[in-house]
């Protein structure tokens, strides 16, 4: 899970979220949301217990039903924190956040349940395979999918943000309770796999377009700054391109802050035009400071 945090989080080659906050997603997806689904889920179990009673619908009833509607309320509890965060401004920065507080819960849950499956060898690996590739991967793709619509919904209205934070919500939790009613019958197995890879693949496509979406707002908010003078129109293409991390274009001693400080100008630009109030007046503030330190990192590379 720790690897497929490294890759989602490098992925994000334009706008890379700072990893000590994607790491705190992380753990709370890990321990806080686990702790809260447990006692969750017992709650809401034993109330369900007493119209239920056969075991077999009960426990069945559990991973079709609670277990989606408590889990993924409780892993997306720590995105609406973050998503107050200044950094989190798009949908790539709630896949990011959303999918790394799904991949701390199937780590923690994945090793529940291998140690309590660890008296026969041949399950064991089967579980280990299914968890790590699949169920895991669900957890991920589910609390991506929030972030998702979080981050799509950042500068709207505020019953706008509502709306699309339940329907995001509302799509996690079809996607979890999809894979376990699947899984849970060994008939309909076969179609949760498909289910979930189709799935992955959509998630793959959307990060994708998300990213190449970012690198088109570099692209865009920068002309101005190439035309206002302070970055070089030679830089306009290689900032909003991957030949940003080569070597030899600018000074190697400039070159990080350079791209950093010129991409953050970039989203800071289109976070003011969405904002209003003192968020508005934050980002127009820090819009003046990045163009002063571009400009005094560039007249110091001629000197």
């Amino acid at each position: 899970m720790t690897i497929y945090l490294i890759l989602i989080w490098r992925f994000d080659r334009y706008d890379r979220e700072p990893f000590r906050i994607v790491l705190a997603n992380y753990l709370w997806g890990a321990i806080g949301a686990i702790f809260l689904a447990v006692i969750g889920s017992v709650i809401l179990t034993f109330f369900i217990s007493l119209f239920v009673k056969d075991e077999n619908s009960l426990e069945l009833f559990g991973a079709i039903a609670v277990a989606p509607f408590v889990e993924e309320m409780t892993k997306g509890l720590f995105l609406l924190i973050t998503v107050s965060n200044k950094k989190f401004d798009n949908i790539t920065d709630g896949i990011v956040y959303g999918g790394a507080i799904g991949l701390g819960f199937g780590m923690t849950e994945n090793f529940l349940y291998f140690v309590g499956n660890s008296d026969n060898l041949v399950s064991w690996i089967y579980i280990i395979i299914v968890r790590t590739l699949f169920s895991a991967v669900m957890h991920c793709v589910s609390t991506a999918t929030l972030g998702a619509f979080l981050g799509y919904s950042k500068f709207m209205s505020r019953g706008k943000r509502i709306f699309y934070a339940f329907v995001g919500l509302s799509i996690a939790m079809f996607i979890h309770a999809a894979w376990n009613s699947f899984v849970s019958f060994q008939s309909t197995a076969p179609l949760g796999f498909l289910f979930l890879f189709i799935t992955i693949l959509i998630f793959i496509a959307v990060f994708t377009i998300s990213i190449a979406r970012e690198r088109k707002i570099i692209f865009n908010e920068l002309s101005e700054e190439v035309t206002n003078g302070i970055i070089p129109a030679a830089h306009l293409n290689i900032l909003s391109s991957s030949i940003r991390e080569k070597v030899g274009w600018i000074p190697e001693t400039i070159r990080k802050d350079y791209i950093k400080s010129a991409t953050t100008l970039a989203f800071r630009k289109l976070q003011a035009r969405n904002s209003k109030g003192a968020s508005k007046i934050y980002y127009e503030n820090d819009i003046d400071n990045y163009r002063r330190f571009i400009s005094f990192l560039l007249s110091g590379s001629k000197a």
